[in-house]
């Protein structure tokens, strides 16, 4: 079981305070990411619910049970964090038993749980190797492989790839979630990057300045975002997001179009701009589009093979289903 609710829980410090009152609901077997911009809160709520501060009101619950005043090795949860806090002088084996030993497991379970994590995370070839002999992904396992033996209620973890280059995230984002299919276990996942908030999650938990903005699947949050925050800040690249003129012909305060949903032509289209930046990546190329009228450039998502460039003069056609329409307070009007 690993069901967790958060009921109008807060936390402050001192006068200042950084979650107001918020409610939550994980579900047993869910993969949730709080994701957010630096300094949103995210990584506070984690700490609330693993029990690594105390909270200002409210309760949290785990599996129906109040855990709100539980020390955190009583919550049967386990965290991963960005550090690997590997023990350098221990091997694999060894940093992978640690909170087995600790409390107190026999041998023979202790090896079980030893050969099931490293079997699920590949790294029965690496148990009697030391930390600094293996790589920052298989350094991130066997972080990962030492929360697993608890055989915990759900799993914690924040940010844990913030540390590896480009291609060991990729790597361990596909293993993480392979992983969470497998173990079929909980698991809350803290990060700024939401991309992997949009490949990982089940649900996504969309924080500012401590408030929940949205709750949602991937998809929801960004076919349906609730307010012009989500809508700026889920997708890659993300929405471009018209005041003015072009929102009040549509009938809006704002109005948001992502980058996949503007046509591009040399030669006819509904706005003319000239190219500014183009950002070429093989499949796809991102211009950044001076708008003849607009203050702000427009990325537009394009062909690899539209061999556009800068000072190129473009034409752009916006599918005029696809445009978000929010109110003077921020809000999506449907």
């Amino acid at each position: 079981m690993g069901q967790i609710t958060l009921q109008q829980v807060r936390k402050a410090f001192g006068d200042v305070e950084v979650i107001p009152p918020l409610d939550l609901n994980i579900n047993d077997g869910e993969f949730v990411v709080f994701v957010g911009p630096s300094g949103c809160g995210k990584s506070t709520l984690l700490r609330l619910i693993a029990g690594l501060e105390d909270v200002s009101g409210g309760m949290i619950s785990i599996d129906g049970n109040d855990a709100t005043a539980l020390p955190p090795a009583k919550r049967g949860l386990a965290m991963v964090f960005q550090s690997y806090a590997l023990y350098p002088h221990m091997t694999v084996r060894k940093n992978i038993a640690f909170p087995m030993r600790m409390a107190g497991m026999d041998q023979a379970e202790q090896d079980r749980r030893i050969e099931g994590a490293a079997k699920a995370l590949n790294l029965t070839d690496y148990l009697d190797r030391r930390p600094g002999q293996l790589s920052g992904g298989q350094r991130q396992r066997v972080a990962i492989g030492r929360a697993i033996v608890r055989e915990p209620s759900a799993f914690l973890f924040d940010e844990p790839l913030s540390n590896l280059d480009a291609a060991l995230r990729h790597g361990m984002r596909l293993e993480i979630a392979e992983l969470h299919k497998r173990l079929d276990t909980t698991m809350i996942y803290v990060t700024h990057d939401q991309i992997e908030a949009m490949t990982l999650a089940d649900k996504i938990v969309v924080l500012q300045a401590g408030v929940i903005e949205q709750v949602g699947s991937p998809m929801e949050l960004y076919n349906s975002p609730r307010n012009v925050f989500v809508a700026g800040f889920i997708g890659s690249p993300k929405m471009n997001l018209l005041t003015g003129t072009e929102a009040s012909n549509r009938g809006a305060h704002t109005v948001g179009i992502r980058p996949e949903h503007i046509d591009v032509s040399a030669t006819e289209g509904t706005w003319k701009g000239t190219v500014g930046v183009a950002e070429h990546l093989g499949s796809d190329t991102f211009f950044h589009v001076h708008v003849e009228g607009m203050q702000e450039p427009m990325t537009i998502r394009a062909s690899g093979d539209l061999t556009m460039s800068h000072g190129d003069t473009i034409y752009l056609t916006p599918d005029e289903q696809r445009f978000h329409k929010f109110d003077n307070a921020g809000l999506r009007v449907e």
